[in-house]
């Protein structure tokens, strides 16, 4: 497996990026992209790498716009900037600079999956497959543990660290210092205007499982066992797509980084049903 971090000019700015391709001489299957959420970055799916390459995958993943690590621009007159609609027009960007001309699998993990399914209604004929990981059917789904309703007003009152505090400070303890300091470093430099903006999009997002399911894209939808979102919301949405629901047992709302192994043989197993 080769990976290289990188950054990739889109018409709203630079975003970082990092491609991961199986050993030199090994059948490539494809292209995969995997697109973060709410407060998260490229980094998200290093973990799935190892596995997604030796499955004989490329994985693509970038932050978003305004994200850790990528451009964006910032205070409360750029909140406007950070819409599930504007974030959905770059997938497509990114997709025409890393893989101009191919179809590819796409997955959106939380608030990314909002932003990917909007990209996938856009132009569902640019994706071969589309995997839902740990997100919602609507802003309106996010359980009590996410609730996007006073994260605005405490970022522009207290900034950043007001809201590590808030949604993190109690969880510290369950991190490795390391893993805690990067997560600490990656909330303060991450766009405020980004997450008030992502706050204010996402708890407005509607139910769009039909106009979804209308698209006759393969989807499958998957959840972690012990999941912040609520898991029956998840399953009920993946019902009504009339799919397949997995859920990764021992995971919570991440199991890229908690399971990304079991995960990943999840998706394969899913790319080679739609092949």
């Amino acid at each position: 497996m080769t990976v290289t971090l990188s950054r990739i000019t889109i018409s709203r700015g630079e975003l970082s990026f990092f491609e991961a391709v199986p050993e030199a001489g090994s059948e490539v299957k494809g292209t995969v992209v995997m697109v973060p959420g709410f407060t998260g970055s490229r980094e998200d799916f290093l973990p799935m790498a190892p596995f997604v390459t030796a499955a004989g995958y490329r994985l693509i993943s970038y932050s978003q716009l305004g994200q850790y690590d990528s451009d964006g621009p910032d205070g409360p007159e750029a909140v406007g900037e950070y819409t599930i609609a504007k974030f959905a027009l770059d997938v497509v960007e990114v997709l025409d600079q890393v893989a101009p001309g191919e179809k590819v699998h796409l997955l959106g993990h939380s608030f990314g999956g909002l932003v990917t399914r909007a990209a996938v209604l856009n132009d569902p004929e640019r994706f071969l497959d589309y995997v839902i990981l740990d997100s919602p059917p609507s802003g309106q789904n996010l359980g009590g543990a996410m609730d996007m309703g006073p994260i605005p007003e405490l970022l522009w009152a207290g900034g950043n660290e007001a809201l590590w505090q808030a949604m993190f400070g109690a969880f510290e303890d369950i991190f490795p210092a390391p893993v805690k300091d990067f997560l600490h470093n990656r909330i303060m430099v991450t766009k405020t205007a980004n997450i008030a903006g992502i706050a204010l999009t996402m708890g407005t997002e509607p139910d769009r499982v039909g106009e979804l399911s209308a698209t006759g894209v393969p989807i499958l939808v998957v959840a972690g066992e012990h999941d912040v979102i609520p898991v029956d919301i998840q399953a009920d949405a993946a019902s009504r797509l009339g799919v397949k629901f997995e859920i990764i047992a021992g995971a919570a709302h991440t199991p890229n980084e908690e399971k990304p192994e079991e995960l990943t043989k999840v998706l394969v197993d899913f790319w080679g049903g739609v092949a």
